[in-house]
């Protein structure tokens, strides 16, 4: 109980600390934070720093935009421009637009994406607004059903001390969402480059990639989560994106790829 207050009152903390633009908070990444030499955040860092002056993200699943969110830190450190979808509703009003509040760089759309634009069904858990919970939000219901048959859901669930419904309607629960194609999306807000392309949409990675038509919109950098992609699926993934000039590596959770040539990141990509 004082565990599950302590963690609840630091997760707070650091939210009202990032809608503030608090100066302690920025300042701590502007002069203290110092990543492992190869990780994801080392190269987030680093790339960060060198193309601050005028960096350009699209953030696909911004969920609460703090949270297991690898980019945060560095959207607030170093001022990125750009567009951040989060098709949750109450996810949206609730924390993403707390969080970037003053961030007027940043457009925050409460859309998934998708094929063509109009709307869509995601499968979500029905009996926790935890981040956990809303992390696992899909359009695919099976990787939500397997999430349940690994194990995964009642851990959580047990941590927080609830108990899961008996009824699979309340398990696992429908919301219909605002759906938007990366075509509207680059023409409404403008957006003539893709510095970085962050995905975390639980599975549907892959498809985004697609969609974003990559051999014609040259993201310099693109991140993705791989957890709930199929082997043969993923290594389809890898093979598009080699196949259209990406040097790539897996790190973690996260599958990475950067637009050749590298320079600076080989070492990186070669590991």
């Amino acid at each position: 109980m004082i565990k599950r207050k302590l963690i609840a009152f630091y997760n707070n903390l650091r939210i009202r600390l990032s809608s503030s633009n608090n100066f302690l908070f920025i300042g701590f990444y502007k002069y203290f934070y110092f990543p492992k030499e190869g990780t994801l955040e080392y190269l987030l860092n680093d790339y960060s720093k060198k193309n601050k002056k005028d960096f350009i993200v699209i953030q696909i699943g911004a969920n609460d935009g703090i949270n297991n969110d690898p980019i945060h830190k560095f959207i607030k450190r170093d001022k990125w421009k750009g567009v951040l979808l989060e098709p949750q509703k109450e996810v949206f009003d609730k924390f993403l637009t707390k969080v970037y509040k003053k961030n007027k760089e940043i457009t925050l759309v409460n859309a998934a994406l998708g094929e063509e634009d109009g709307f869509r069904s995601i499968y979500k858990i029905g009996f926790s607004n935890a981040r956990w919970a809303t992390g696992l939000g899909t359009f695919d219901k099976e990787v939500l059903l397997s999430a349940f048959e690994s194990g995964y859901v009642k851990f959580k669930a047990d941590k927080d001390n609830i108990v899961i419904p008996t009824n699979i309607d309340e398990q696992i629960i429908e919301e219909r969402v605002v759906v938007i194609s990366p075509k509207t999306l680059l023409k409404k807000y403008e957006i003539g480059k893709i510095d970085l392309l962050q995905i975390d949409a639980e599975g549907y990675d892959y498809e985004v990639i697609k969609m974003f038509k990559i051999e014609e919109t040259k993201p310099k950098l693109i991140v993705f989560e791989h957890l709930h992609i199929a082997k043969e699926e993923l290594k389809e993934c890898i093979g598009y994106l080699q196949l259209n000039g990406y040097e790539t590596t897996a790190k973690g959770a996260n599958s990475i790829a950067m637009l050749k040539p590298v320079n600076d990141y080989a070492s990186f990509f070669n590991n």
